[in-house]
């Protein structure tokens, strides 16, 4: 079943490793089959060197398995309640990078200071509220992809593909799998970049909406002209 994305899933979860945005096990990457109701997603505790797209765990979006011999990441009903939420995106990757982590753990969103950030995601990398203790101990997970959803209700996901759990660390979506690594790694870079900015002036300001918006349109949206 799923053969293909199973593959590519398989591809995107080594690749953090890759990227450097894992030790250990600390992340996990899923991508759907919109058309199959169905996504794809890393088994837990699983090492990256050793995963194989065998290993790979099929789930539909009432969380059941449908298909794997091994248990589903723990992250898995976050993810599930971001595909249910959010229509656009074909991949979910979650990470505990170590800068975007940093951000998390502070409670601060990451402030869009330059082009570089206002390239990837238009406006801050926001931060969703921290659990209460009764989503904790009712449903962790899935509130934990609750708050983010709730975080987003003024929010387009696809013109800010990331989020900051608090406490906790980051989500990135995409269009797959692949793509949603790769807007982790922007992620981290831009808050790697943050970090310094305001270590070297830590009242610099953010980069005005005007700059943010020319630097987003230009690579996204219908009339973009960055690429071929």
């Amino acid at each position: 079943m799923l053969e293909d994305l199973k593959s590519k899933v398989c591809e995107a979860n080594r690749s953090l490793v890759e990227h450097g945005l894992v030790v250990l096990t600390w992340g996990n990457v899923s991508g759907i089959d919109r058309s199959a109701g169905l996504f794809a997603i890393k088994p837990s505790g699983v090492p990256y060197a050793d995963l194989r797209p065998d290993d790979i765990v099929i789930v539909d979006l009432d969380g059941k398995v449908v298909e794997g011999k091994l248990k589903p990441s723990s992250d898995e009903p976050t993810h599930r309640e971001l595909y249910r939420a959010f229509s656009g995106i074909g991949g979910v990757t979650h990470t505990h990078s170590r800068c975007a982590t940093a951000f998390a753990q502070a409670g601060k969103e990451i402030p869009p200071l330059g082009t570089t950030h206002a390239d990837h995601f238009h406006g801050p990398v926001p931060l969703a509220r921290v659990l209460t203790q009764e989503e904790v101990e009712a449903d962790y997970e899935g509130n934990t992809g609750r708050v983010i959803v709730e975080r987003f209700e003024a929010i387009d996901p696809m013109a800010v593909p990331g989020v900051l759990a608090t406490g906790h660390g980051p989500f990135t979506w995409g269009r797959d799998a692949a793509d949603s690594v790769k807007n982790s790694v922007a992620l981290e870079e831009v808050a790697r970049m943050a970090l310094i900015a305001r270590r070297i002036d830590p009242d610099c300001r953010e980069l005005p909406a005007y700059m943010q918006d020319k630097h987003f349109y230009r690579k996204h949206g219908p009339d973009a002209t960055y690429g071929q």
